[in-house]
């Protein structure tokens, strides 16, 4: 037990201890304490780069005011008790309109509390996915996956979806249905993935994705064209 974190705080807590005379269980307690702190911070921080967010946006800088998402939505969501309840999430509306912002808002705080998370793409699933094909390795990589308390899949149909990425989708889908929560971001409603991936595994996926799901729809114009209007976009030359 190489015991980092205490060994870092002993040498302050013990010169407190003698100073104010502190009993022997209190200085072991305050520096096993240090040791759980410590654990946990470096745990957290492990599961973050893990989990691989895109942007480390969190709810310090959402603005619940300017979202079309309802306030009450919003405060029912981030207690994150849907997914306790393997219930998924999914948030439509047209880009820039904060759904990745509010997504990885949620995932952060998941992972704040103790909670699993793996975040991708679809390009970045169906690759993944294509990989473990080559080494026959689907299983276990699905199952890795599904380790994870909570599952992003972002910025559906930005791009079309062939059969490689409509068949990991749903292998993703299929494995957590009813056992781990699945959130995905989309500039589509899901009703209408058939558009954009083969009609059979569109309907499968959807069918599951959407049978516990919260539909959020997002509305109004991007947030980041309406940043680049009014010059806050970058910042001034000089």
């Amino acid at each position: 037990m190489r015991l980092p974190y205490l060994r870092a705080a002993a040498p302050d807590v013990i010169a407190t201890a003698k100073a104010q005379r502190w009993d022997p269980a209190e200085v072991l307690r305050v520096l096993l304490t240090e040791e759980v702190i410590g654990r946990d911070a470096a745990t957290r921080r492990m599961r973050r780069k893990t989990a691989n967010f895109p942007a480390g946006k969190t709810f310090a800088t959402w603005r619940p005011g300017e979202s079309s998402i309802p306030a009450p939505t919003q405060q029912a969501l981030s207690t994150l008790e849907w997914i306790g309840r393997a219930e998924n999430l999914a948030v439509a509306g047209p880009s820039g309109t904060g759904k990745s912002h509010f997504v990885e808002a949620l995932a952060h705080t998941a992972i704040d509390a103790d909670l699993k998370v793996a975040w991708f793409t679809l390009e970045t699933l169906t690759a993944t996915i294509g990989r473990a094909k080559a080494d026959a390795s689907i299983a276990r990589t699905v199952a890795r996956i599904c380790r994870c308390d909570l599952i992003v899949v972002d910025d559906i149909g930005m791009l079309p979806a062939g059969q490689d990425a409509a068949e990991a989708f749903y292998r993703i889908i299929d494995a957590a249905y009813e056992r781990r929560s699945i959130a995905v971001t989309s500039n589509i409603h899901p009703s209408g993935f058939d558009t954009i991936m083969p009609k059979t595994l569109a309907t499968a996926t959807v069918d599951r994705l959407l049978h516990h799901a919260h539909l959020i729809t997002t509305q109004g114009d991007s947030h980041r064209l309406q940043q680049a209007l009014a010059g806050k976009g970058v910042k001034a030359l000089t």
